[in-house]
């Protein structure tokens, strides 16, 4: 098997002599390096399995190397570690390792899916790259991301009551994911989403006409009632019992391939 990436060859097993003399020929220079044979053994078998499960990997096993995803790739332009090609190959090889190496960078895909376009064996390496990405989440080799807080809370609100309540969402994302609220609040994005949305610019520009015009009062009213009384979908306990369910059966078939 030829050797695709220098990040798998062991040093200790690469050889090299500065003067060379094979059956009477000097070979040294280019020609001077010899490497051991080697065997790998840590490696899973059902990682690829593993890696299909998850959204977006289920294709991985089609790749065939020809090296089109990393070739147009937006990251490897940038940064030359990022190399979709070889971790879709460590993946179909099961060198798990090889992954959690790169668990820092496998997390820069801009999913601008050049990759996916190309790909003449329809393997989709964008969502090979997130699949990736969960699983090292999933595994604990890196921080749960903010994304997943967020939808972890979205979801959450989705299965109790059938809908969402937007301030509740925005405040328990900030409480995970320890964002300083007051800090926000005071001089922050969120602060001049609140002005803006109530139209204060207008006020503090001495525009008070436009401003009286465009006065909001239910939405405010709205937001606030919703914020004590949380919007609930009729009659919605059995399907969010069902919906419950579901979700844990998955998280249970995506440990038991892990």
């Amino acid at each position: 098997m030829p050797i695709h990436e220098k990040s798998l060859l062991d040093p200790n097993k690469v050889l090299t002599a500065e003067k060379l003399v094979i059956d009477g020929v000097d070979v040294s220079g280019h020609w001077n390096t010899m490497i051991l044979p080697r065997t790998v053994a840590d490696y899973d078998p059902d990682f690829q399995k593993t890696i299909r499960a998850l959204p977006g990997g289920e294709n991985v096993h089609r790749c065939w190397q020809c090296g089109s995803c990393t070739n147009s790739c937006t990251m490897y332009a940038i940064n030359t570690d990022f190399n979709p090609r070889y971790w879709i190959y460590c993946t179909n090889l099961g060198l798990q390792s090889e992954i959690v190496k790169d668990k820092d960078i496998i997390w820069q895909c801009v999913s601008c899916n050049k990759c996916t376009n190309i790909c003449p064996k329809d393997v989709r390496p964008e969502g090979v790259m997130k699949a990736l990405a969960h699983w090292l989440e999933m595994e604990g080799h890196t921080p749960k991301s903010r994304s997943s807080m967020f939808d972890e809370e979205f979801t959450r609100q989705c299965i109790e009551r059938g809908r969402i309540e937007d301030s509740e969402v925005m405040f328990k994302f900030f409480k995970a994911s320890g964002e300083d609220v007051k800090a926000l609040l005071t001089g922050g994005w969120l602060r001049v989403f609140i002005e803006r949305m109530n139209n204060l610019p207008l006020l503090k520009a001495g525009r008070i006409g436009a401003f009286l015009a465009r006065l909001p009062i239910t939405g405010p009213l709205k937001m606030g009632w919703m914020m004590l009384f949380k919007p609930r979908t009729r009659s919605w306990a059995r399907t969010g019992a069902v919906l419950a369910a579901y979700v844990e059966e998955q998280k249970r078939k995506a440990h038991a391939h892990g």
